[in-house]
């Protein structure tokens, strides 16, 4: 069993055999699931999606493809 206190803040450290456990570093956010028997899931969360709504099409991203779009 892993612990951790919490501070008058409400702060708490997560302790590294968690962070190992969810590849966690620092800037990632972290997902809390209430459960049913006062439990709570902590995972990490997704990756946001990136604002460019193009940086999916990876397969028009080619020096090629610069190349021949530059000028547009």
């Amino acid at each position: 069993m892993i612990t951790s206190k919490m501070t008058s803040k409400a702060q708490t450290t997560i302790p590294q055999a968690v962070r190992s456990a969810l590849h966690l570093k620092e800037g990632d956010s972290i997902v809390y699931t209430l459960e049913a028997d006062n439990r709570v899931v902590i995972s990490r969360a997704a990756e946001p999606m990136s604002e460019d709504p193009f940086a999916t099409f990876s397969e028009w991203d080619s020096e090629a493809d610069r190349k021949a779009y530059a000028d547009l």
